[in-house]
């Protein structure tokens, strides 16, 4: 059979490593998907019902494996798509692959029907962005991309006439009129990792030496640095603050760590960075500058893979370009011994006190559910290697606080697009790049229902996925930002009753279950992730339950008061449950 350039494509994507591309086919694209069914034996093709959910999945994977995600969509619509997932790609700094369709070109400029440049589209998304129009630009344009997205983290994309699809690979069409030669590549990327400058590692250990009270602020950048980080904690006695994305870089229950950093922190780490005079930054470039030390109060040392990423938000004394596991290796033994503990213990008493609060707002009888007793009850009966993903909203403020990193567990969401609906297609990605491991989707019903055709994707491709449920029939984190501005609650809540996403499960061939007391939470939870297949839990939780920041503040409470004398409804439900959390606060 001759070979084509979807053949071509394929063979290529194989050579780089591939083993899955996530998608929906469609005739812009009837040529690469015949490339894909003739290394089929190689390279899966997980077929979905959206492609915005391909090119989700597509991040999840590149997110839990390191390796780069591949997504296909037709032209046109399909095409378009794709962007959402994409720049949660691009924002998070992974590498992935989008491959779509083109009207043939010999119609192109003529107003055909789907005709979209997705070149011209893409144009901010992807770093390597190239409309193919000759076959011999294959396979070497298809190296080039994923050396791109490889290298600089991010998004790379080819779109393909569908003409050109179906030419055979390697066909000369036109006469050479320039000395240039068609990119002639290999399936190869060089990626070490980076170590610091002894310059840098100089002025780093200069400044950190010379702190009093150190902190340090870690990302997901430094995922793979845990011990790391851990020895450099109990040099520098320095409490260790973790952004939302970096929340499984340490372990919860570690005595070093003092949680989360911003509005979905906890307190001792808004504190200690109001009081720290030295603050290391490590694989992070944390956006919220509000909850950063002011300028010319703390000085900065920041390591990061990417120098660009350096000096963002604050003004830095020392900066280190370089692999954060290495140039902690490095700046490890330049540091002078440290007998003063004393701002480290101050932030573990007081984190102690948080961690008790937070657990007494995991109240088991309380009904309406608390959606803390929820995540609760997911976190004790998961397994000690599950995966956890989560949508954006105040599921996210639940399991930043109450879902425990500890032994080898992990924890995804979108961080710097903050987009709804992730959390289930990044659960069907990764369920099937590790299919021996517990994956859990712990999302909102508002972002479960604008992908929710996924489930049926995971029950179609066998996948073990464990959805689960927040269930406020309204969008709470919008709710709640309305009120924080001041102004009352609109149009963020449907209208009762709540939907049935249990029967919907069933429906697919899943484990489904709708669950609306309290009582028979624990029970739901086990039972759905005993399952051997699909399982999800919807369970009605209250919609009145605030998602309070870690600290309130003085403006805070003020637009909170404003918002409920301009007319917020459900005043009196949302004031007993703050009352009903600050009791068990207080009797905690």
């Amino acid at each position: 059979m001759q070979e084509i350039v979807g053949d071509s494509l394929a063979r290529r994507l194989v050579e780089w490593g591939v083993d899955t591309v996530f998608g929906l086919p469609g005739d812009g694209i009837n040529g690469l998907m015949e490339g894909f069914r003739r290394q089929r034996e190689k390279l899966k093709f997980v077929l979905v019902h959206h492609e915005e959910a391909a090119a989700f999945m597509a991040t999840g994977y590149a997110k839990a494996t390191g390796r780069i995600g591949v997504c296909a969509a037709t032209s046109g619509p399909g095409a378009i798509h794709l962007l959402n997932g994409l720049y949660d790609a691009k924002l998070d700094h992974v590498p992935v692959l989008a491959i779509t369709g083109m009207q043939e070109t010999s119609v192109l400029g003529s107003h055909y029907q789907q005709e979209v440049h997705t070149q011209l589209l893409y144009q901010d998304v992807a770093a390597y962005n190239l409309m193919v129009t000759n076959p011999q630009q294959v396979p070497g344009v298809v190296d080039i991309a994923i050396r791109h997205a490889l290298a600089m983290r991010t998004v790379a994309h080819l779109t393909f006439p569908n003409d050109v699809q179906v030419a055979a690979a390697g066909d000369d069409p036109y006469r050479h009129v320039s000395p240039g030669e068609p990119p002639m590549s290999s399936p190869v990327a060089s990626q070490p990792a980076v170590p610091a400058a002894q310059a840098d590692l100089a002025r780093a250990a200069e400044v950190l030496n010379a702190g009093k009270k150190v902190a340090m602020l870690v990302g997901v950048g430094a995922r793979h640095a845990r011990d790391e980080i851990i020895a450099m904690a109990e040099a520098l006695a320095s409490p260790i603050v973790k952004t939302l994305s970096g929340k499984m870089v340490v372990p919860d229950d570690h005595p070093l760590t003092t949680g989360g950093l911003g509005l979905l922190g906890t307190k001792p780490s808004e504190e200690l960075m109001e009081e720290c005079d030295t603050l290391l930054m490590v694989g992070t470039s944390f956006p919220y500058g509000k909850y950063l030390p002011k300028p010319g109060q703390a000085r900065v040392v920041q390591i990061d893979i990417d120098a660009s990423l350096v000096g963002l938000r604050l003004p830095v004394h020392a900066a280190v370009t370089a692999d954060a596991r290495l140039a902690l290796q490095q700046l490890l033994p330049m540091l002078q011994p440290r007998s003063d503990r004393s701002f480290l213990t101050k932030y573990q008493r007081e984190r102690d006190a948080w961690r008790s609060d937070m657990v007494a707002l995991q109240d088991p009888s309380r009904d309406p559910i608390a959606p803390q007793y929820l995540i609760s009850c997911v976190d004790e009966a998961a397994t000690s290697d599950a995966i956890l993903t989560c949508d954006s909203g105040t599921i996210a403020t639940w399991a930043a606080r109450h879902w425990t990193i500890r032994g080898n567990r992990e924890f995804y969401l979108s961080g710097n697009l903050a987009t709804m609906a992730p959390g289930l297609p990044y659960a069907v990605a990764m369920q099937h790049a590790f299919p021996g491991r517990q994956v859990i989707a712990f999302v909102g019903d508002g972002g479960f229902a604008m992908l929710m055709a996924e489930f049926l994707t995971a029950v179609r491709h066998e996948l073990p996925i464990k959805v689960i449920i927040n269930n406020n029939n309204a969008y709470g984190q919008i709710l709640w930002e309305q009120i924080i501005l001041g102004y009352p609650e609109y149009a963020v809540r449907h209208r009762q009753p709540e939907a049935d996403f249990g029967a919907w499960a069933r429906a697919c061939g899943g484990y489904g279950v709708k669950v609306t007391d309290p009582k028979a939470v624990p029970g739901a939870i086990r039972e759905a992730l005993a399952h051997p297949g699909p399982a999800l839990v919807d369970c009605d939780v209250n919609p009145n339950e605030p998602p309070m920041p870690g600290k309130v503040r003085y403006e805070q409470a003020k637009h909170f008061t404003e918002a409920f004398l301009r007319g917020q409804p459900h005043k009196a439900a949302t004031v007993a449950s703050v009352a009903r959390d600050k009791i068990n606060e207080l009797r905690s």
